[in-house]
Parts: C-alpha cells; structure tokens; sequence
C-alpha cells in the first residue's frame, strides 16, 4: 500500500496534463460491468476501462438494464481510464418488482470504485504468460427501500441485512490471446453484500467477509465482435433470500471505439423468498466514450 499511494497520486497528477488520445486496440477497454468498473457485464476485469495508452486518459458512459420474469434492474454511471492504470467509476443502480407482493419494490444503490493495475500488460506481453492483474474497491451505498411502507419495511436492515453499506475488494488477473483472439479473466472478491448490496451487507445467516470466485471468457469473432460467458459466486447471508450465483453468455459489438453494445442471457437465481423462482431474462448494455 505504501508503495501504491505515491503511484496512484503520480497517475492522477497526469490527468491535467496528458493529452487524450485513442490507442488501445479495439474492445480491449471492455465494456462496463453492472456496478460500474471496467470489465465483463457481471464481473470486472484487470484492464484498465475506455481506450486511453499508458501516455493519456479516457472516459465513457455506461447505461444497463437487466429485465427478469419479477424484477429489473437499471444501472448507469461514469468511469475514467488514466494512463491504462487507475481508473475510477461511479454508479447508480435501481433495482423494482414487477410481481406482488413486490411490485412495487424501489431500491436505489450508488457505488464508488477505485481500480489500480500493478502487474503485467495483457496486450502487449504476449511471451509472457503473466497476466495483467490489477486490484479494486468498491464502496457501495444503499439508499433505502420504497413501496414496501405498508408492510412497515423501509431500510433493508429491516430485512435482516446488518448494514446499509459497506465494501467489495477484489484482485483480476486477465490474459489475452492475441493469436487466438481469446480473453481470459478471473477474479477473487472479497464481500459481505448481498445480491451485490441491494440487499444490504451481512445478514442473520452471516456477516462475514467471504472470498468469492469470479470467471470470464471471451472469443473475438472478428476485430468488431466478441461472445463470452461470465460466473460469479456470491455469498448467502439472508434468510429472506435464497442467494445463488450469478452467470451469462454475452455477445458485445464494437462499432468504434466511441460505442459499443453488449446484449446477454442473464440467469441471477433466486433473489428473495417472496418470489421464489430463478430469475432469468435479458441483460442489454450501451457504452459510449472518447
């Protein structure tokens, strides 16, 4: 850590300074992941988001909607690429019902993160096979539950969660394949929150910090197109809700690097008792950035 501050305060000394340009390769800036880092749509990556070099900054826009059989989830927010090693997000998420007894459920999350590659270039060390790794933190903050007055429920300790806020880290480890037009990526979170802090953090089951595994896998059809699939575990700290692990299979088009859309089957298991089915349905993601 000592070493890390002076780093990142050098990095962000650069963002006055360093001219904007464009030149990372096509589609290695990712797309943005549902809580707002550079990565896969469910889970972050090491690379570092938009298409700055290790001489210039970027920044893009992200807008997501999930829609399952009882539930949507709208995210949106902004993130800053610096000299392709720090980044920093901010994002927004809503998450409603559509179902009884839950339709009227309105839950509003905002999430702060902070990612730092330490290791490795995953573009341009392809005799290497270290991978690029970069470490994040994500703070997450949620804002309170509405439509659920009647029932007296307005805060989702109410719920059982232990708190209304708290802290994701993570460390991502990603190796692209140039020859084989292949990205690998795989992270290891360590978290409390449930159904990524939605549900508050800790719960009457738990409220323990877990290690958590997260994989990702990505196949470039060509220079503009790339299918993929995604897992990530998560922790079951609630009664109220049969947590399970989330997982897709993606298709992301890359236009230009000013834009680019990425549409996915989305399985988000069970998310409370109250509507107890596995939640699956459409997961769609525009990016636009310079």
């Amino acid at each position: 850590m000592k070493k890390i501050i002076p780093a990142v305060m050098a990095v962000l000394a650069c963002a006055g300074v360093c001219a904007q340009d464009m030149g990372k390769l096509l589609a290695t800036g990712g797309v943005s992941q549902v809580e707002g880092a550079g990565g896969g749509g469910i889970t972050p990556w090491a690379l570092i988001t938009s298409y700055g070099s290790r001489d210039s900054w970027g920044a893009n826009a992200h807008y997501t909607y999930v829609g399952t059989q009882d539930y949507k989830l709208n995210a949106y927010g902004v993130a800053v690429g610096i000299q392709d090693r720090l980044e920093l997000s901010l994002a927004r998420q809503q998450f409603e019902g559509s179902l009884a007894p839950l339709d009227k459920l309105d839950i509003k999350q905002d999430i702060l993160g902070l990612k730092y590659k330490v290791l490795g270039d995953a573009v341009y060390e392809q005799d290497s096979w270290v991978p690029q790794v970069a470490v994040g933190i994500l703070y997450k903050r949620n804002k309170g539950i509405r439509g659920l007055e009647a029932l007296g429920v307005t805060n989702v300790k109410q719920l059982g969660a232990k708190d209304d806020h708290g802290y994701d880290y993570y460390v991502s480890a990603t190796k692209i394949y140039l020859e084989y037009s292949l990205l690998l990526n795989a992270t290891l979170r360590a978290t409390r929150a449930n159904q990524m802090g939605i549900l508050g953090f800790g719960g009457d089951k738990n409220d323990s910090t877990r290690l958590m595994p997260e994989v990702s896998a990505a196949y470039l059809i060509n220079r503009k197109l790339a299918i993929g699939a995604e897992y990530r575990r998560k922790p079951h700290n609630l009664s109220v809700d049969e947590e399970k692990a989330y997982y897709d299979a993606f298709l992301a088009w890359f236009p230009t690097r000013n834009f680019s859309v990425t549409a996915a089957y989305a399985n988000l298991g069970d998310i409370t008792i109250f509507n107890p089915k596995k939640q699956k349905g459409l997961y769609l993601s525009l990016q636009a950035g310079f």
